[in-house]
């Protein structure tokens, strides 16, 4: 859970910048979107399929530049 202290003399937009900041790099909003609808587990499964094909499709594209 992301938080942050602010200081007395520290503007307020500042510290909604760095809580921005923060939540993002947590991948809190990332996380809640992919979390708000239910999705099948044969879905999950089929887009984590497709997400490792071309993981590896990239991969042996970058293998055969090298001679």
């Amino acid at each position: 859970m992301a938080h942050i202290i602010v200081d007395e003399n520290e503007p307020v937009e500042k510290a909604i910048k760095r809580f921005k900041r923060m939540v993002e790099k947590e991948g809190i909003i990332r996380e809640f979107k992919k979390r708000e609808y239910f999705e099948k587990p044969s879905t999950i499964l089929n887009r984590k399929k497709k997400s490792n094909a071309r993981k590896l499709m990239k991969k042996n594209r970058k293998g055969r530049g090298e001679y």
